[in-house]
């Protein structure tokens, strides 16, 4: 089968199409024959050496954490040939025509949505229900402040939070703030232009999608007793005791019960699904380069198959 594999740590350039033989369900596994594979931050991040869980004596790999496409093996109550879209673990990459997932990372694919756009789901929006709702324990009348909304993970959180019942702040660039205020903010702070700390008061939670000094200056925004939670960066403990708040990383994982709830409020036409680019697999480094330099507002996707 062909696969997008990098075999040393560096740019978009080390992306390479290679013939490999093609996994096998075993160990629980179920074998999916991809449609279509999301690209994510965390590809080029790994790409370029710089995430922990991945290093040399792992390489080569092929990147991609979620991918759409048809069961080849029954499992986690799922019939072969059957529609899905999958959060795949750490061990099993996308960017192939074959992919290998745990059960609890698969779940029926959404019915509204063709294999390009349900690719484009499962990371970004498991991250951001896992954010607001597990870690940040998000409910119906709070306050919570999205930064990035108009991202990949930003997009879904806002609408999630929407659902939820939660009264919904953003920053996003004023191009994108007409849709974020779509999605459900019911206030877009532009970050360049205005200070966020200065327009967002009394917040119980932050969702942190950028680090840096965002997050230093979100504790500003808090009310004490207060959740800063972020899926970038860990905060600084001492930062978060003087503001009396409580402040955590989270790294997404895979959860087929969340993926389907997630299908469910999709096909509900609850939630909408934003697909900026496609590329063909064999083009990776492009979509990389796109991801990396572009700051897409939205999805990129490879289609490993034309769409019929």
């Amino acid at each position: 089968m062909k696969a997008v594999r990098i075999h040393r740590f560096g740019g978009p350039e080390v992306l390479q199409l290679d013939d490999v033989a093609a996994p096998v369900a075993a160990d629980g596994k179920l074998l999916i024959r991809v449609m279509a594979a999301s690209v994510n931050p965390v590809d080029y991040k790994i790409r370029q050496g710089g995430y922990p869980k991945v290093t040399d004596s792992d390489l080569p790999i092929t990147l991609g954490r979620d991918v759409a496409g048809y069961l080849e093996t029954a499992g986690g109550g799922l019939e072969a040939g059957a529609a899905v879209y999958a959060h795949l673990d750490w061990g099993h990459g996308g960017y192939a025509e074959y992919a290998l997932c745990a059960p609890e990372g698969v779940a029926a694919k959404p019915k509204t949505l063709s294999m390009v756009q349900a690719a484009a789901v499962p990371l970004a929006a498991t991250t951001a229900w896992q954010g607001l709702f597990d870690h940040g324990q998000l409910k119906a009348g709070e306050r919570v402040l999205i930064h990035g909304a108009s991202g990949g993970v930003g997009a879904f959180a806002v609408q999630f939070a929407r659902i939820a019942g939660a009264e919904v702040i953003a920053t996003a660039s004023p191009d994108e703030a007409d849709r974020v205020a779509a999605y459900g903010a019911t206030q877009v702070i532009d970050p360049k232009a205005q200070k966020f700390e200065d327009e967002a008061h009394d917040v119980d939670l932050v969702l942190d999608l950028i680090g840096g000094e965002t997050q230093d200056r979100s504790y500003q925004t808090l009310k004490r007793g207060g959740r800063l939670i972020s899926a970038v960066q860990e905060p600084d403990p001492v930062k978060a005791q003087a503001a009396g708040v409580t402040a955590k990383r989270f790294v997404a994982h895979p959860d087929a019960r969340q993926l389907a709830e997630i299908a469910r409020l999709i096909d509900g036409t609850e939630v909408q699904v934003t697909v900026v680019k496609v590329f063909p697999l064999g083009q990776a480094s492009e979509a990389h380069r796109m991801l990396e330099k572009g700051h897409p507002h939205g999805k990129v996707v490879l289609e490993v198959e034309p769409q019929g």
